[in-house]
């Protein structure tokens, strides 16, 4: 009989209780002290895993899905790799929408967990019948036995941050955090994360960060649907051209915007100076901290927490990619080089 209890019954006992990790260099010009919970450590490599397993759970324990079920959802790609990821354990079939803006290697990915995949138009509007949002739902008539998802409207959505990642950086901080800086997609986590942490001290500023191109900053503002607004950018996962209801915007102090390029650029730092190789979001996360910054809303007494999502191995073809950072014209603008990779003949 084997004795170690360090064995886990299966992959989806490594889910959530992630590290807080400080940052040493990238904000070493910056007052105060950073840390980043680092999402990438997740089995599935994202912080997808939590709302994954806790909103599949949460249909079980209700009797929604049951043997034979298929489980449908829209996605940039993380959420539907940790939706295949859970299938395999509970003994589901997975159909995903995704948005085009995913990586080849992403969709790659989710074939190879079994998922069967759509990849739709990311230009496509929310009520366009060929955009990822409408062909969820489609499926999801079509397809008997079939629970769809639909993380954008869900709460159990934001549910599974208030139980799980909220409680961990209070814990991690001793409760002692004094900002926490996270991206606005379905809006779950940041929803999630500040209505745990501010039922503990609602002290603590919670500053979220948007796309250019994205609708949700000035809605946040204005309470105004600008489609003005909309226009096509490159970062996955992040900003939103409707208003998710996942989303609690009361809970949120602030929005600040970042660039496709500010936000590679930043993640592809991150990787040199702090070793952390992380996703094209986690640098817009991190660009947005170092822009809140240069605004003052830190000083030396500032605890300030990042919430990375994903990790950098979903960007292998994007943001790691010299050629395609060149394509984009990212190179143009920024003092990086490309490093030089000489081979011997």
């Amino acid at each position: 009989m084997i004795q170690n209890t360090g064995i886990s019954e299966n992959i989806l006992d490594l889910v959530g209780n992630t590290p807080l990790i400080k940052l040493n260099k990238i904000t070493k010009d910056v007052p105060g002290n950073f840390y980043v919970k680092y999402e990438g450590f997740n089995p599935g490599h994202s912080m997808k895993d939590r709302i994954a397993l806790h909103i599949i759970e949460e249909a079980e324990r209700q009797g929604i899905l049951k043997e034979g079920s298929t489980i449908i959802e829209t996605t940039s790609g993380n959420t539907g790799f940790s939706i295949a990821l859970v299938s395999i354990i509970k003994g589901y079939k997975c159909i995903l929408a995704v948005n085009s803006k995913a990586s080849s290697g992403k969709i790659n990915m989710l074939k190879a967990m079994g998922a069967k995949v759509y990849v739709c138009p990311a230009h496509a509007k929310a009520d366009d019948p060929r955009s990822y949002y409408s062909v969820a739902k489609r499926l999801h008539e079509e397809t008997a036995n079939s629970v769809y998802i639909n993380q954008y409207f869900n709460q159990l959505n934001s549910e599974a941050h208030y139980l799980s990642t909220g409680p961990e950086i209070w814990n991690q901080t001793n409760g002692e955090l004094t900002h926490i800086v996270a991206a606005s997609g379905t809006g779950g986590t940041i929803s999630g994360v500040s209505k745990y942490v501010k039922e503990q001290n609602p002290n603590v500023k919670v500053l979220g960060v948007d796309a250019f191109g994205s609708i949700l900053k000035k809605f946040h503002e204005t309470g105004e649907f600008d489609k003005d607004e909309i226009y096509p950018y490159r970062i996955e996962g992040l900003g939103k051209n409707l208003i998710p209801s996942a989303t609690n915007f009361e809970l949120i102090d602030v929005f600040e915007k970042v660039t496709d390029e500010a936000a590679a650029h930043k993640a592809r730092e991150l990787a040199i100076t702090e070793g952390l190789f992380t996703g094209y979001t986690s640098g817009a996360v991190v660009q947005a901290a170092l822009q809140y910054a240069e605004k003052g809303y830190f000083d030396e007494n500032s605890k300030v927490v990042l919430i990375l999502p994903d990790h950098g191995s979903r960007y292998m073809e994007k943001i790691y990619s010299d050629d395609w950072m060149k394509e984009q014209g990212f190179f143009d603008s920024q003092t990086e080089e490309a490093p030089a990779v000489e081979y011997i003949k």
